[in-house]
């Protein structure tokens, strides 16, 4: 094994855990701040890349076809919302059903199952093309461009749910009942959070896409597996250190590249790829039952009557 090889990779991790840190702060949104589980994930991780490529391959301006790549992802997480709060059906089968929905709409936006974009012939914002080639601008280099969205996004969420609108959300994550009893519209604060989520990360699968330079109808395929792994990790190895609110957004952006690199280390020592999918699962599942370990076997047992000497 060619520990040169391994190195020439890191950077292309890390850009790819930068990429989808956009992706598991989505996650994060719904299965941290609003305490749901939501599937439509897979779905939109798709349709955010189809309408920019297919949007970008029709000659429409960069900026327009991620805003709308969002906006997409915004409709179908405005669906899943909508078929919980108005129809009755639970969140994990609303995701489900939208998320299905999805394969056929994404195919319908691609017109086949993939399409490639090439970063000679299309400005492209991101591309893996420039991950190590030393002629790169600076201002095209993958981590430097992934980057400034991760900084601007964290910017922009840490001052959004300070506001009465994402504390009302917020409240509605922490506490439904109360939230209702103080006179909040709860079923339109998961509708919206929903929304921001799905939006999130179809603009994360936008530039997932120009960086990979293809979109495929299966690209979301276990994302929502990744974006857990990402905010699980970052949990666990910095929950002690990061309490303020867009420190946490932060740490889930670190637990993508962390989870990414290990892939890549993984892969480096020669993993057959049939059994990633598995060793993602596998991570998740570690990482959640860490805390229950600690709990069980790490924290020692309070004494007896220490609390009456307090």
């Amino acid at each position: 094994m060619n520990i040169t090889s391994l190195l020439n990779a890191l950077p292309g991790a890390a850009a790819q855990g930068l990429i989808w840190g956009i992706m598991a702060i989505g996650v994060f949104i719904t299965f941290k701040v609003m305490d749901v589980a939501d599937l439509t994930v897979d779905g939109t991780m798709c349709t955010g890349g189809a309408v920019s490529i297919m949007m970008l391959l029709n000659g429409q301006p960069m900026w327009f076809a991620l805003i709308c790549a969002c906006l997409a992802g915004m409709a179908a997480g405005a669906v899943t919302g909508l078929l919980h709060t108005k129809m009755g059906i639970p969140v994990l089968l609303s995701g489900i059903l939208t998320q299905l929905s999805l394969y056929s709409v994404n195919l319908k936006i691609m017109g086949k199952a993939n399409q490639a974009i090439s970063s000679d012939r299309y400005n492209l914002l991101i591309s893996s093309r420039y991950i190590n080639d030393p002629a790169t601008p600076w201002y095209k280099y993958p981590i430097l461009t992934a980057s400034i969205f991760i900084v601007v996004i964290i910017i922009v969420l840490y001052w959004f749910f300070g506001t009465e609108l994402g504390c009302a959300i917020r409240a509605t994550g922490a506490n439904e009942n109360m939230a209702r009893a103080q006179g909040i519209n709860t079923s339109a604060k998961k509708v919206l959070g929903l929304m921001i989520s799905n939006g999130l990360v179809a603009l994360s699968s936008a530039l997932y896409c120009q960086y990979a330079n293809f979109t495929d109808v299966n690209i979301g395929r276990g994302a929502i597996v990744i974006g857990l792994a990402a905010v699980i990790i970052g949990d666990v190895l910095f929950s002690k250190v990061f309490h303020n609110f867009a420190l946490k957004l932060l740490s889930v952006v670190f637990g993508a590249i962390i989870y990414y690199l290990v892939m890549q280390f993984v892969s480096w020592l020669g993993l057959d790829t049939d059994y990633m999918k598995l060793l993602s699962a596998a991570v998740v599942a570690v990482f959640l039952a860490v805390p229950y370990w600690k709990g069980k076997y790490f924290t020692k047992p309070a004494k007896r009557g220490a609390s009456l000497n307090a």
